[in-house]
């Protein structure tokens, strides 16, 4: 039996499909739930690689000191203003969603920008396509794109395996747990 049940209207990321269309930046202010803080020693070139290159937008700033960038609801990012920066990626890395139909245009940009700063993309065992990408801060962000369901696939069967079924499949739905 399984504790899980669909969530999805909560969520701004649209339902998987070649004709997902991401959701508008979002510019409401919002107690956040979660953000990333990234320390830079060049916070208007970091500005400028996750505008042009990851599809960020400025918030709002601190002159000289923090840069609050945004995508979508929820996908907030810290650029914070340091002494220095760490020489290579950590193993560790941050993800953020996004559509299929971005997945290129994102590896185009980071590409122009900063030519080895893309791996990938490519498509994992719980049915996403993912490209990571190392920043100037060099922090290790990973987009993300759920692919379209197919219950045939290697990729239903390891989710099911784990006890995660597509909606109207299995028990419960939302309406006992909101």
């Amino acid at each position: 039996m399984s504790d899980y049940y669909n969530a999805f209207e909560m969520s701004p990321v649209p339902a998987p499909g070649p004709d997902a269309v991401p959701p508008e930046p979002f510019r409401g202010i919002y107690g956040m739930p979660a953000f990333v803080t990234i320390p830079t020693s060049d916070l208007a070139a970091s500005m400028d690689f996750w505008i042009r290159g990851l599809g960020f937008f400025e918030l709002f700033s601190i002159p000289g000191r923090l840069v609050h960038l945004r995508r979508w609801a929820f996908q907030d990012v810290l650029l914070l203003l340091a002494p220095s920066v760490p020489e290579q990626a950590p193993a560790m890395s941050f993800s953020f969603a996004c559509v299929l139909s971005q997945v290129d245009s994102l590896v185009e940009a980071c590409r122009a920008l900063r030519p080895n700063s893309v791996d990938g993309p490519r498509d994992t065992p719980w049915n996403t396509r993912d490209v990571e990408v190392i920043t100037p801060e060099n922090a290790r962000i990973v987009f993300t794109a759920a692919k379209p369901f197919d219950p045939a696939s290697q990729e239903a069967r390891n989710l099911e395996a784990i006890g995660i079924t597509p909606p109207g499949v299995g028990p419960g739905d939302n309406e006992e747990h909101a």
